[in-house]
């Protein structure tokens, strides 16, 4: 008689256990052990639980490939979180790791493999392939795609989070804090609401404090005292939640007539528009892609959307400034251009607008576009094609969690048509699809690599853009780590051809995922190591740093509403000299849009109880040494990295740490 010591884990989140009947059966290349009850004195299976057991078998299995898992109901349902199962082989042999990670609903069988990554071409037991073919058709079967509009990406089919299956759903404490949290602050706000309205009335900038209570940040109060100021837009421009929209200008645009005397008083002594054009000061931003876009209907009351033009000089004392905004793509006297030396309300104002076409940019296209609905396409497609014992499923499963349901969420809570970007932001309702749309048709693989969005933009030599630096430096931690794990498993550019599951993978993301994109520059086939190392790195990069430069800033940038206001109700001033502060008061968002638009951002971009910071796996996938090397180093360069940010704002007022690695969730999961 053999006999196998068998280790079994629960999940740790509430719910995980059960006290349903487990049995398990080892499965080797010479036949099955004995199926057995797990049963030991006391409770079996509770949270966080490692229980131990043995299990007998008359004859010698051989290697073993897989443990099969069973869980029949005792009285009632009882779902279970299996984290991992190990196996001790008679004779002391080293204990085999079979990850799991998975949850058993119902009266069900389940069958997991040794943690070993393998490919399709280094499986030979007809056993473990047929489990792997298998495996994957239940997957296609459970994660289909689906078109929730057309012209923006393909996502999964669930019609909201309670269609998703148990495995990809929110853990329970999750669930009850996201829940919780966004009724804590729309509850907060309308007590304050109310105080306001049995206050004075809504009619002076400075009121905007007073829905300023509890839900603070040092970046939201000094975005407080200092949002009126140049240099602070200029800012912001660069490391605020939109920092992909500056480019420099080479050549002023035809819609955009600055002349050289308008903004010469912007200018640093003994310089000129011209010359600085030609050194590489000067640059842009255009909000084009707003233009012509409908705006929401409010309570019935019709809200306005501009489309900016706005330049910017880099300055060699006070950093990068506006020196002139236009708030409109066509010309004309009722398109005046803004300036500096414009009456300061007027200024002020005209800022403001650019400020509200970046609310828009940076929540729709940055952030929900250039992150959540890139990354779903690939999470998706990872769940449909890769089984979990390849080693690029392993490399992305931790950077997958959560985000099929945060979208699905989205889709129902925020973008839906009756949502809460309806109820308060100017571009709610259809707008936001069409921005949405508009965005997607010039979506290009290319501009989701850094480096090249960098140089595209030309933005190398921009000074204080620490989004950009610190962008960089993950970057290249991540491409190292990847390198480093897959060159374990691809030994040659023919290793990568030649994997049937990964291009089958490579097809799904390009011809299923992002459909109507003949622009986008991604090809249907990964024929090198590189290609794919470059892909699996924009994957990640997207889904950590990217994410958490558009979204984790948001309450910090959008607290103070006039900074960056979510919706206008005035149409843009076609007189500079009529501007005033009732103007402005009627312009900007009233009471109750400001404590929603607080409310949404600080649940939106708050720190997550649960987060998991990028490079920590609280699930273990590669079960193998020298791939778990490669991550400690990983571990070890992000620490440096969080190092190096630390020091560089040592003492900074105003600082950037939107990417220290320990503040980058490993995943989107809000």
């Amino acid at each position: 008689m053999e006999v196998y010591t068998v280790t079994v884990a629960t999940g740790t989140s509430d719910y995980s256990g059960t006290n349903n009947y487990i049995y398990v059966t080892l499965v080797g290349e010479k036949g099955e052990s004995e199926r057995t009850l797990l049963d030991n004195p006391g409770l079996d299976f509770c949270k966080g639980a490692v229980d131990q057991y043995k299990v007998s078998s008359s004859a010698p299995l051989g290697s073993l490939l897989l443990v099969r898992l069973e869980k029949q109901r005792y009285w009632v349902e009882d779902n279970w979180f299996c984290r991992y199962v190990t196996v001790e082989p008679p004779g002391g042999d080293k204990a085999l790791v079979f990850p799991c990670y998975r949850w058993l609903i119902g009266d069900v069988k389940l069958e997991i493999r040794e943690g070993t990554a393998t490919t399709l071409r280094d499986d030979k037991p007809p056993l473990l392939l047929a489990h792997r073919k298998a495996e994957l058709q239940e997957r296609k079967n459970t994660y289909r795609w689906v078109t929730w509009a057309p012209g923006i990406p393909r996502c999964i089919d669930a019609k909201s989070e309670a269609d998703l299956p148990q495995d990809v759903r929110f853990d329970n404490e999750k669930r009850s804090d996201f829940e919780h949290s966004l009724h804590y602050a729309l509850l907060e706000l309308s007590l304050k609401k109310l105080a306001i309205r049995f206050g004075k009335s809504w009619n002076d900038l400075e009121d905007f404090r007073r829905i300023f209570w509890k839900l603070r940040s040092p970046i939201a109060e000094f975005c407080m005292e200092h949002w009126k100021e140049d240099w602070f837009f200029g800012y912001q421009c660069m490391n605020g939640s939109n920092p992909r929209m500056i480019q420099r200008c080479k050549k002023l645009p035809e819609n955009f007539p600055v002349t050289a005397d308008m903004v010469q008083s912007s200018m640093a002594p003994r310089t000129s528009l011209d010359r600085e054009l030609k050194a590489g000061n000067i640059y842009l931003l255009d909000y084009a892609v707003t233009d012509g876009i409908p705006a929401n209907t409010i309570r019935g009351k019709r809200q306005y959307i501009a489309a900016p033009l706005c330049l910017l000089y880099q300055h060699p004392d006070r950093g990068l400034i506006p020196v002139a905004i236009q708030l409109e793509q066509t010309p004309g006297l009722d398109t005046p251009m803004f300036l500096p030396t414009d009456p300061p309300l007027a200024w002020l104002l005209a800022k403001m607008w650019v400020r509200h076409s970046e609310f828009q940019v940076f929540q729709l296209l940055s952030h929900l576009l250039r992150t959540h609905l890139v990354i779903e396409v690939f999470c998706v497609a990872t769940l449909r094609q890769l089984p979990a014992v390849h080693p690029v499923y392993k490399l992305l499963a931790p950077h997958l969690r959560y985000t099929l349901e945060i979208n699905c969420r989205g889709r129902t809570q925020l973008i839906s048509e009756n949502g809460i970007f309806k109820r308060v932001v100017s571009t709610g309702g259809e707008g936001l699809l069409v921005l949405a749309q508009r965005e997607y048709k010039v979506l290009t693989y290319r501009s989701l690599q850094p480096r090249y969005d960098f140089m595209d933009r030309g933005v190398t030599k921009l000074h204080n853009y620490h989004y950009r630096d610190h962008s960089l430096l993950l970057w290249d931690a991540i491409h190292k780590l990847i390198s480093g794990v897959l060159d374990l498993y691809y030994l040659s550019d023919q290793d990568v051809q030649d994997d049937m599951e990964l291009q089958a993978w490579i097809r799904d993301v390009t011809q299923e995922g992002f459909t109507e994109l003949p622009n986008f520059g991604l090809s249907s086939k990964l024929n090198s190591r590189e290609d794919l190392y470059t892909l699996l790195t924009v994957v990640i990069f997207t889904g950590t740093a990217q994410h958490a430069a558009t979204n984790n800033g948001q309450f910090d940038w959008c607290a103070w509403v006039p900074n960056t206001p979510c919706t206008m109700r005035h149409p843009p001033p076609t007189d500079k000299d009529a501007v005033n502060m009732e103007m402005i008061m009627d312009t900007l968002p009233d009471v109750s849009q400001s404590c929603v638009q607080m409310a949404i951002t600080w649940h939106l971009g708050r720190a997550q109880p649960d987060a998991i910071p990028l490079g920590q796996y609280t699930e273990e996938h590669f079960t193998e040494g020298p791939a778990q090397q490669v991550i400690d180093r990983f571990r070890a360069e992000l620490k440096e990295i969080e190092e190096q940010i630390r020091s560089e704002n040592e003492g900074e007022e105003l600082q950037y740490l939107f990417l220290l690695p320990s503040r980058i969730e490993n995943s989107i999961t809000i």
